[in-house]
């Protein structure tokens, strides 16, 4: 439900997220451990300064931080900055006007899935997603 861009952002956030202190991290690092192509990371990275969630320092100790805690970062705060259009309610079939006084024909159907999604970016925050632990490898999982 989130665009490639969206996904990035909020991938390179949880490597952010994971550091100690609240020390910098390089680009390329960064890019690396998110999987993300460096250019298009600058380009997010970029978007997310400017709206106010990381900051940026160049020379020895530079790199990209976050600007607020994990837990004050949720999830809308960084999709609406790529998806704005997908975290406002819309109407499925694309019509404007549909609403509970005047719907379409999949607006009640919609509407819940729309509400929970919506509702999830709201509530979860950057240390809900960051905090997950990876999961195993079959190999760990495999041994006693």
């Amino acid at each position: 439900m989130v665009s490639t861009t969206s996904q990035y952002a909020l991938r390179a956030l949880t490597e952010l997220a994971g550091i100690s202190g609240g020390e910098a991290m390089l680009g390329r690092d960064l890019a690396e451990l998110a999987d993300i192509p460096a250019n298009y990371l600058s380009k997010v990275m970029l978007a997310m300064r400017n709206a106010g969630l990381v900051t940026t320092a160049r020379g020895s100790g530079g790199g990209y931080r976050l600007l607020k805690s994990p837990k004050e970062i949720h999830l809308i705060e960084v999709v609406g900055i790529f998806d704005a259009p997908q975290v406002k309610p819309i109407c499925l079939l694309g019509k404007g006007d549909c609403s509970d006084c005047d719907p379409c024909s999949a607006h009640t159907l919609w509407r819940d899935v729309r509400n929970a999604y919506i509702q999830f970016l709201e509530t979860t925050t950057l240390a809900d997603i960051a905090s997950v632990p990876k999961a195993l490898s079959v190999e760990e999982s495999q041994q006693p």
